[in-house]
């Protein structure tokens, strides 16, 4: 669930700027779409099922730690796409659950409940790489996209993560051109959307990229996903390795 949050809701000119994480995306999304994409993701984990009553607006703004006006945005944004109904008088209602969300595909939540994803792109540059080329069933010497990235819940760094595309799909790639959702990215500029992933999950140990990243020891334990997703045309479009930090986050998957 949304941990609550503090004793009042903020304004715009309240929430702090330097922290805001629509700054740090590669792509700044506004927030009031970061908001829906969350409230998107707590409605398919079961959190708000289909006819339920959402918390109030104020309840609600305080919970996400946003301004009301803000909220407000992002509730006529779902109300717009028929995902959410509001009934004079009563509240807002959960009208229908969504077919697809930003980050639906995305399992990690903070220890005490959910938590806002984002991701800051670190870098993206081309390589080869044998291990991933297995995975993709391709020629040893086939450039790859590799991309950086460190995964934040809130404002707490969880994750290094790292990504594999095939090299094809772009001839120059940056990470200030990514867009922060890289599913929606691959859907506009690629042509391809994933359908369905894998994810393999065991202990790991810290690589010196990923201590680095989420400032822990080389060698420490962290926890480790493995996923391999395909297209809709049941093609292995993206590879991923993902070091994530237990102490302050875990793997979450719920089925309805």
């Amino acid at each position: 669930m949304i941990s609550s949050g503090a004793p009042c809701a903020m304004t715009d000119d309240q929430h702090p700027k330097s922290d805001d994480f629509a700054a740090r995306s590669g792509k700044n999304r506004p927030k009031y779409v970061q908001v829906s994409d969350l409230l998107i993701r707590e409605i398919k984990a079961g959190h708000w099922r289909e006819g339920e009553r959402l918390p109030v607006e104020a309840e609600l703004a305080v919970e996400l730690k946003v301004a009301v006006g803000t909220l407000r945005k992002a509730l006529t944004l779902l109300e717009s796409e028929g995902l959410l109904e509001r009934r004079q008088g009563s509240g807002t209602y959960v009208k229908k659950p969504p077919k697809e969300a930003a980050y639906q595909l995305f399992r990690l939540e903070l220890l005490q409940g959910g938590g806002t994803p984002h991701a800051k792109t670190l870098a993206v540059r081309k390589e080869k790489n044998s291990e991933v080329a297995r995975v993709f069933g391709v020629s040893s010497s086939t450039l790859f996209w590799r991309i950086e990235r460190k995964r934040f819940l809130n404002e707490t760094p969880i994750a290094a993560e790292e990504m594999w595309i095939r090299g094809s799909h772009a001839k120059q790639l940056t990470a200030e051109e990514l867009d922060e959702s890289l599913y929606r990215h691959y859907r506009e500029h690629f042509g391809f959307w994933i359908s369905h992933v894998e994810d393999r999950i065991r202990l790991d140990f810290c690589t010196p990229w990923s201590a680095d990243i989420l400032n822990k020891e080389s060698g420490a334990p962290l926890g480790w996903i493995e996923r391999i997703s395909w297209s809709s045309q049941d093609s292995v479009e993206e590879y991923s390795r993902t070091w994530f930090d237990p102490d302050v986050c875990h793997y979450v998957s719920r089925m309805a």
